[in-house]
């Protein structure tokens, strides 16, 4: 199970980087690898709820990744700091990047995606516990 972890970790480590560097770069790395144009968003499905999805499924599965990778972990809550602190500072970060702008729905997005993913692993965790009874 400790070889599960570690993959879990390296998976959580490499995708919060290739986050960070999608999220600074000021224009869309997407748009350059499917139209060879960095002024054109990709957007995997509709906004919806007022947020911005594709926000939400990045934090979603960071957060995800992140839970399962330190559940067992004694700083497990300083997990979730992070994640909501990074969520915070890569917004505000739009405000100084060219061709970026802070938008509350994206940051709306990123923290409904740690909240929902930390609710899930409750409730899958809980799920599974009452089976083993």
């Amino acid at each position: 199970m400790n070889k599960l972890y570690n993959v879990f970790k390296v998976i959580f480590h490499f995708s919060n980087i290739i986050l960070i560097i999608f999220y600074l770069y000021p224009g869309s790395i997407l748009g350059w690898f499917l139209y060879k144009n960095t002024s054109i968003d990709v957007q995997i499905t509709n906004d919806f709820l007022g947020i911005s999805s594709n926000h939400f499924y990045a934090f979603f599965s960071l957060s995800f990744l992140g839970i399962l990778s330190y559940s067992k972990h004694k700083k497990f809550d300083l997990l979730i700091k992070y994640l909501l602190l990074l969520s915070v500072l890569l917004e505000l970060s739009h405000l100084l990047i060219p061709i970026r702008g802070f938008e509350f729905k994206d940051l709306f997005g990123n923290i409904l995606g740690i909240v929902l993913a930390l609710l899930v692993y409750k409730v899958l965790r809980q799920g599974f516990s009452q089976k083993k009874k």
